[in-house]
Formats: structure tokens, C-alpha cells, sequence
């Protein structure tokens, strides 16, 4: 009987804890709901200055957002520079076109091939002929001196100048080529260029990133100031920092998370305007290069890291203003 009464006890002491946390739970939601309801009031209330706010920090946001897109397009052309590299073999001089044909459909087999364009030896001097400038030279030539060429085009396999190095040293052991060429010292060179402006491009961004969050918490903290006798009047009937801050974070929130989105639609009409000049300008240079704009989850990030960031400057700031501001 007794251990029955201990039972019951202990049952009620564990349902009355679990009544209290879900009190404490639905409380403190309540409490969040009307910090988020209130602060956005309180942004609406100050179209003008709110929105001068806003307009600035979505200009920062939106130069950081298209350094990123800058940087993202720049990696697909830079893997679009890479998939085009090509190899070029010249072959023996003592081998027939129709020898070199076969020679080139055997190198099909090679599984590090995509595939090959073969150059007869007329039609490599008709070319030289044609651009060089030499053509009456040319013509007094007893015998064509130029040699059959084959073009190889590598496949997603070879990723990096070492595969491509041992490709070369592959053909290079054949007793059909004479020669084997490749040019990819101006890509590396290119990359040389392009790594270096992607850290610039990262230092500006963090810079920016920076400016919002001063921006937010100058906002934040001019806001504070405004209601100064409010805060005081809470702490003085026992109000904890906890809700006080919370309204202030929220406003912080509340300015970036639409900065965030305004400046999402300021990068995606920039990128808009240009692409089709930027593809017209790829297809004369026989190329498929698109704008790439940021994807769904990419536009989540942008935004909630936007917004993550007044949400930061907002609590900077309110931590030391609360500390401050004291009752008398």
C-alpha cells in the first residue's frame, strides 16, 4: 500500500513538472510571437527612416551577393576553358592521310579520349595558306611540307595538368606521332589571375558583411536611444534583459531578413540584364557559356545569412546599451 502511495506521488510530481514545461513552453513561444508581431510594427511605423535602412544595407548585401555570382560563374568558365583544352598530334611525315586516318580512329580506343578531328596535310597548308598570308610562297613549293595533324579532345577523366602531361607522354611514345603540342600555360595562367581576384572578391565581401552589421547595430542602438525611458521604466518594474532584447534582436532580424530579399532581387535583375549580351557575345565565339543564377538553396543561405547577420548586430549592440542604461 505503501509503495502504491509513492507510486502515485512520484506520477503526479512528473505531471505536474511536464504541465509546467509545457506552460513554460507555450509561454515563451508566446513570448517570441509577439517580440517578432511588435518589432515589425515598430519598423512600419518609421516607413521613411526604416526604409532608407533597408535600401542601404540591401545595396551592401547586394554588392557582396554578386561578387559571389561573380565568383560562381567565373569557376564555370574556368571548368568550360578546361573541358575545351585539346592535344595536338603531328604526325609523321612519311604517313599516308590514309594511314593517319586509321591512326586516329585507334586513338578512340584510348578510354582517356572523347574524341579526335583529324587534318589531311592538303588541308592543313590550304589553312596556312589561307591565314598566314604566305600563299603565293607556298605555292612555289615543290612538295607540301606540312604534316597530317591530329586533334584529341580529352575526356572528364584527365581533371588537371598532371593527367594531361601523362596523356602527352602516352602519345608521344607512339611511332606514328612526331610530335605532341598542347597549350595550356595561358589557362594556367588564366587560374593564376582568377585566384587572385577571388580572394579580393572574398575580402570585399567580408568587408561588406561588416559594413551591414555596423549599419544594423547603429540602427538598432539609434532605436534604442529613442525609447530609453521605456527600457528604464521596464527594468525599474522588473523586466530581465532577456525581454528586453528580445523586440530589439527582432528588429535587427526583421531589417536584414527584407534587405536580404530586396537585395536577392537586386542581384538576380543585374544578372538578367547581362546575360543575354553575355551569351550573344559566347555564341559568336562558338561557346555555350550561360549565366548561372543562384539556385534555390543559395537563395535560402543569402537571405537567412542576411538575416542572421542584423539579428548579430542587433545583439552586439543591445548587450552593451542594456548594460548602460541603469534605473536611478
Amino acid at each position: 500500500m505503501k509503495r502504491k502511495a509513492t507510486r502515485h506521488k512520484k506520477l503526479k510530481q512528473e505531471l505536474k513538472a511536464t504541465t509546467h514545461n509545457s506552460l513554460s513552453l507555450a509561454a515563451t513561444l508566446r513570448m517570441h510571437g509577439d517580440a517578432l508581431g511588435i518589432s515589425l510594427l515598430r519598423l512600419l511605423r518609421t516607413p521613411f527612416s526604416s526604409f532608407m535602412a533597408i535600401i542601404v544595407m540591401a545595396i551592401a548585401l547586394s554588392l557582396a551577393g554578386s561578387f559571389y555570382t561573380l565568383m560562381s560563374n567565373t569557376q564555370q568558365l574556368m571548368q568550360g576553358l578546361q573541358a575545351g583544352k585539346q592535344v595536338s598530334l603531328f604526325l609523321d611525315e612519311q604517313l599516308s592521310d590514309e594511314a593517319a586516318e586509321d591512326f586516329a580512329r585507334t586513338l578512340l580506343d584510348n578510354h582517356k579520349v572523347e574524341r579526335v578531328s583529324f587534318i589531311s596535310k592538303e588541308h592543313a597548308l590550304a589553312e596556312f595558306q589561307q591565314y598566314s598570308g604566305f600563299g603565293d610562297a607556298l605555292n612555289a613549293l615543290e612538295s607540301n611540307p606540312l604534316p597530317a595533324v591530329i586533334q584529341v579532345f580529352p575526356n572528364n577523366i584527365v581533371q588537371n595538368e598532371a593527367d594531361l602531361n601523362g596523356l602527352i607522354a602516352e602519345f608521344q611514345l607512339m611511332p606514328e606521332v612526331d610530335f605532341a603540342q598542347v597549350d595550356m600555360n595561358w589557362v594556367a595562367r588564366l587560374q593564376g589571375i582568377i585566384a587572385i581576384i577571388d580572394r579580393f572578391v572574398i575580402i570585399i565581401a567580408l568587408l561588406l558583411a561588416f559594413a551591414v552589421l555596423l549599419i544594423t547595430a547603429n540602427t538598432i542602438r539609434a532605436e534604442l536611444q529613442m525609447r530609453s525611458e521605456e527600457v528604464i521604466v521596464q527594468k525599474l518594474v522588473g523586466a530581465t534583459d532577456r525581454f528586453i532584447r528580445l523586440p530589439f534582436l527582432y528588429s535587427g532580424f526583421w531589417f536584414c531578413f527584407i534587405s536580404g530579399i530586396l537585395a536577392w532581387f537586386i542581384v538576380s535583375l543585374m544578372l538578367l540584364m547581362i546575360s543575354e549580351p553575355i551569351e550573344s557575345l559566347s555564341f559568336l565565339y562558338q561557346s555555350h557559356f550561360e549565366i548561372h543564377f543562384m539556385s534555390l538553396f543559395e537563395s535560402l543561405i543569402f537571405v537567412l545569412g542576411s538575416a542572421l547577420l542584423g539579428t548579430l548586430g542587433a545583439f552586439i549592440v543591445i548587450n552593451y546599451q542594456l548594460r548602460l542604461l541603469k534605473p536611478e
